[in-house]
């Protein structure tokens, strides 16, 4: 019930431990007349005295709201007094409300469960605020109480690609390629560690002291990092990747100028065709994106089969099995590795493979798998060209204990790999795909490749923004030429190898 609770009451566990958001139906009755009528203090705090006899977990559970100088939202400044008037709300509403029975309803109804609670309560004080102000209220105390505190408003905002925190009172965001510092701030470092466990415990893992780092993933697939003390001296580290609500296809890239109609068009026949794919590129410069734009183009009746440490693919087709990697518990076991994933997933009839990252010695076995009926295989590397991202292959497999002549890796690269597409991001926060690269075969111990594309870099304007240009190489039979007729799709691609010839006469 909510009212004033009960000693009883006040000494069940919480509901929020280990941060976990509330779930599962319950009905729950809020007699107004119940909800305490606190005097406001001219200055409220979170310590020992302010909890009102709840527990420590009880504390910790329920998220205090932050009082910095700095609104939840973006270079927006809020006065004293408002912080005031929310930390005084935010105990009442504590001192009001039973999070046994809260952790009983879903989120959206526990979200307006409280939302009723905070009206009376502020009816009660007689509080004056304008509409505006108290929706504002409202959307913060949910925030704190429901979801992930200050992070909500960023976590909304689509135009944001990555949400960087450096401890409680510092927060980065990369907007168009740019970082940019925000005046978002936490109440302090147990506020941020709170959230970034709840965060983690959604997917069942786990990071506190013990287990000081920990890769998880949002509900929307957007990637989250966690490094907290005392690996992270100054406080928690949180890194989210954020992913766009609208999944990003390829006419979007041409859009963004990324790379040109003629190009996506061969993107487009390499996905479909079953090419054999690499996406090689830096730290966030689109290699995932580019990898479910890539697979977009697979046909509805292939089983695909996802390996990745943390699940953030987005793939449409009806017959997709996604796996996920664990990490180890306390005691050093039960670790899933992703070759334990690869290997597994060979014996699950998949007809594509699709590796998120390629770090290690899975890299031997995607190869074979791609040498033994799994056409249209995918992954992604770390790689600044696409000549590295081969070298790189080989030396994870080398790293992996197989004892093997150097020969016989470049022959399986060689015999495995069919196209490569590079992506970078550029110093002014453009992405970009810069080369479309083909490998061929080998003369001598040289693996041999070719481009299709390339992008050109031939300034930059008065704002500092890079110019440049992707142009055709002038290969006329690519040599996925033959899949392509298999697949009756030479046509096309002959279109779009004619069409980059003449868009490069005309540039």
């Amino acid at each position: 019930m909510f009212g004033k609770r009960s000693d009883e009451q006040a000494a069940r566990p919480p509901v929020f431990q280990g941060g976990q958001p509330v779930q599962g139906p319950a009905a729950l009755s809020a007699p107004a007349a119940a909800i305490p009528d606190l005097p406001m203090p001219a200055t409220v705090g979170f310590g020992p005295q302010s909890a009102r006899g709840m527990s420590t977990a009880q504390q910790q559970a329920a998220v205090p709201p932050q009082q910095p100088k700095h609104n939840t939202g973006i270079n927006s400044r809020k006065s004293e007094n408002y912080y005031d008037i929310k930390s005084t709300i935010f105990n009442a509403l504590i001192d009001a409300i039973d999070l046994t029975q809260l952790g009983q309803l879903d989120r959206d109804a526990a979200r307006d469960e409280i939302r009723d609670i905070v009206n009376e309560i502020i009816t009660l004080k007689d509080v004056v605020m304008s509409i505006a102000e108290q929706e504002e209220l409202l959307e913060d105390i949910c925030n704190d109480v429901l979801g992930y505190g200050p992070l909500e408003p960023l976590l909304a905002r689509d135009d944001i690609a990555d949400i960087m925190v450096n401890g409680a009172n510092t927060t980065f965001i990369e907007v168009g390629g740019k970082m940019q510092k925000t005046g978002v701030r936490f109440r302090d470092n147990s506020q941020l560690l709170n959230i970034c466990q709840r965060i983690v415990s959604q997917i069942g893992r786990r990071v506190d002291e013990a287990s000081p780092i920990c890769d998880a993933r949002l509900p929307d697939g957007s990637r989250v990092n966690v490094i907290v003390p005392p690996l992270s001296i100054d406080g928690p580290a949180l890194t989210i990747r954020k992913f766009k609500k609208d999944r990003l296809k390829l006419p979007d890239l041409v859009k963004f100028g990324s790379i040109t109609p003629e190009g996506a068009s061969i993107l487009e026949i390499i996905g479909r065709v079953r090419c054999n794919t690499l996406i090689s590129g830096g730290t966030g410069s689109g290699k995932t994106t580019l990898l479910n734009c890539l697979t977009g183009y697979i046909d509805l009746d292939e089983r695909v089969i996802t390996c990745e440490d943390a699940a953030e693919l987005q793939l449409q087709q009806p017959h997709v099995v996604r796996l996920e990697t664990r990490p180890p518990n306390l005691e050093g076991e039960g670790e899933i590795t992703m070759r334990d994933l690869v290997k597994n997933c060979l014996r699950m009839r998949p007809e594509r493979i699709i590796v998120g990252e390629v770090r290690g010695p899975e890299a031997f076995d995607l190869l074979q798998a791609m040498n033994t009926g799994h056409d249209g295989s995918m992954g992604t590397l770390h790689a600044n060209s696409p000549r590295e991202a081969l070298s790189r292959l080989e030396s994870m497999i080398t790293m992996g204990g197989f004892s093997l002549p150097s020969k016989t890796i470049k022959e399986m690269v060689c015999g495995s790999i069919d196209v490569i597409v590079q992506a970078a991001r550029l110093r002014d926060g453009s992405r970009r795909i810069t080369h479309i690269t083909e490998v061929v075969g080998m003369e001598g111990d040289v693996i041999i490749t070719q481009d299709l594309f390339v992008y050109e870099i031939v300034g930059e304007d008065a704002n500092g923004r890079i110019l440049g240009r992707h142009r055709s190489t002038g290969i006329a039979r690519p040599h996925f030429w033959d899949r392509a007729r298999y697949y009756n799709e030479e046509r096309r691609l002959a279109e779009a190898l004619e069409k980059a010839e003449l868009r490069n006469e005309d540039e």
